[in-house]
C-alpha cells in the first residue's frame, strides 16, 4: 500500500498521514523534507513555487515512491500533489493504482483559521490562495473531508482503499 495524502498548506497531510501510516504499520515521509534549499528560500519569502521549481522535487520523491514499491514496503507520503502532473510524476514508472492519493478537503475558511495558528518554516499563510488556484482536483483520487477527529478521518482513508481492493 502507497498513500499519497494531498492537499494544499493547512489541509493536514502530516497529521493524517503519520496517524495512517502507524495505523497501516507504513513507512511516513513529508515531502517538505526533501525540498532543496533553493524552494524553501522562495517560499519563505512568500514567493509560490513554479512548475520548473517543483520537477526536481517530484522526481526525488517519485524515487522514493518506486523504492517502497519497489521493495514491497508500505508508505505514506505527505505531499501537496496540487496538479495531475505532479500526480503522474510521481506516479510515473509504477504499475496503474500502484499509488492511491487521497485529497484532503477543507473550507478555505478552516485552511486559513489552521495557517494563522501554526508556524511553519517555510509555508506561509500568504501562500494559501496561490496553491487553492493551483488545486486541480483529482478525479482519480479518494476526497475526504478533514473537518473532524484525526481517527475518524484515517478510519475512512482506511475502509475506503480496503473496499477499492
Amino acid at each position: 500500500m502507497i498513500v499519497v495524502v494531498m492537499g494544499v498548506s493547512g489541509s493536514g497531510k502530516s497529521t493524517i498521514g503519520k496517524l495512517l501510516a502507524e495505523r497501516a504499520d507504513a513507512i511516513f515521509a513529508d515531502a517538505d523534507d526533501y525540498h532543496p534549499a533553493a524552494n524553501k528560500a522562495k517560499m519563505a519569502a512568500g514567493h509560490p513555487l513554479d512548475d520548473a521549481d517543483r520537477q526536481p522535487w517530484l522526481e526525488t520523491l517519485n524515487a522514493l515512491l518506486r523504492e517502497w514499491h519497489g521493495g514491497g514496503t508500505n508508505g505514506v507520503l505527505a505531499c501537496s500533489a496540487l496538479k495531475d502532473t505532479y500526480r503522474h510524476t510521481l506516479a510515473a514508472g509504477m504499475p496503474d493504482g500502484a499509488v492511491t492519493f487521497c485529497l484532503l478537503d477543507l473550507p478555505r475558511e478552516l485552511l486559513q483559521q489552521r495557517l494563522a495558528a501554526r508556524h511553519h518554516e517555510f509555508m506561509t499563510p500568504a501562500l494559501l490562495d496561490s496553491q487553492l488556484a493551483t488545486l486541480e482536483a483529482p478525479s482519480d483520487a479518494l476526497v475526504v473531508k478533514n473537518d473532524r477527529e484525526p481517527e475518524a478521518v484515517v478510519t475512512e482513508i482506511l475502509q475506503r482503499i480496503q473496499s477499492a481492493n
